[in-house]
């Protein structure tokens, strides 16, 4: 019993570290006299969103945050599944090394090489340019997503490829017209994660784009603690709170794909 008890006060704990933060950003952003106080504002107002619905402070950064890690995650899909499936399909004792290296560099932190990043954006003339910013994004990315995508192909059985290829399917029709159709979930989870962590990246782009106006709302967040004398936490939250709505919806749309998982029983019947 005490045992239990104790196990479900950790609970309520974890819990409310998650909680109380998510509290706070709803009731402040309704607040117009907002604090770091979690508390009910005395009179709701939409004043905050009013101040921060502009085209300079929400429209043209989110616009860039979405052609930005929009294009980074495409490009880190595509690559992924290119890179996964000789990885998934032919053995070699090279492979597991491979992986190991792989994932080995998903724990480089990103300050360690931003500085010869930097360096050499310069040189090629990378430098303040989407393409040049979303293409970092993509390869910081590729390593787990890689990692990720293997996994998820590892489940497709290979007796489909094989029927694919007595029909007369090369390896890239296999891949694009049997493989990848089937690895729906899959393909899902790596778009959803590499999308999220892209769109909550502050330093990439803070480090590599120096144009204002090409600016994501991942930095353009950070003007809140700079133009003015004092934060405005109630602004702040309203913003936080349209900053977070394309990856809510991005995860809503396709999360019925999510619930089905890989059906594949039909599919190797007969």
């Amino acid at each position: 019993m005490r045992r239990r008890l104790a196990a479900d006060a950790a609970l309520l704990v974890v819990a409310a570290a998650f909680v109380l933060p998510l509290a706070w950003l709803v009731l402040a952003s309704v607040d117009g006299d907002a604090t770091l106080r979690v508390s009910a504002p005395g009179t709701p107002t939409l004043e905050n969103f009013s101040a921060v619905w502009t085209d300079e402070i929400t429209f043209t950064p989110m616009l860039n945050s979405l052609v930005l890690c929009g294009g980074a995650t495409a490009l880190t899909v595509a690559c992924a599944a290119l890179a996964a499936y000789p990885l998934s399909r032919f053995r070699s004792r090279l492979v597991r090394p491979y992986l190991m290296t792989v994932l080995f560099t998903t724990c480089l932190p990103i300050t360690a090489i931003m500085v010869p990043v930097y360096g050499l954006f310069v040189q090629v003339d990378l430098i303040d340019t989407m393409s040049g910013t979303a293409l970092f994004l993509a390869a910081s990315q590729l390593p787990f997503a890689i990692w990720l995508m293997k996994n998820f192909m590892d489940g497709v059985p290979v007796i489909l490829e094989e029927a694919a290829w007595t029909d007369g399917a090369s390896w890239a029709q296999s891949l694009t017209r049997v493989i990848l159709p089937l690895m729906g979930p899959g393909i899902t989870v790596v778009t959803i994660y590499s999308f999220i962590m892209m769109w909550g990246n502050f330093f990439v782009p803070f480090m590599l784009l120096l144009s204002p106006e090409q600016l994501p709302a991942s930095v353009s967040i950070f003007t809140f603690f700079g133009n003015h004398g004092q934060i405005v936490y109630g602004q702040l939250a309203a913003f936080s709170i349209l900053y977070s709505t394309p990856v809510l919806l991005l995860y809503v749309l396709i999360s019925r794909r999510l619930g089905g998982g890989f059906t594949l029983g039909g599919a190797v019947k007969g």
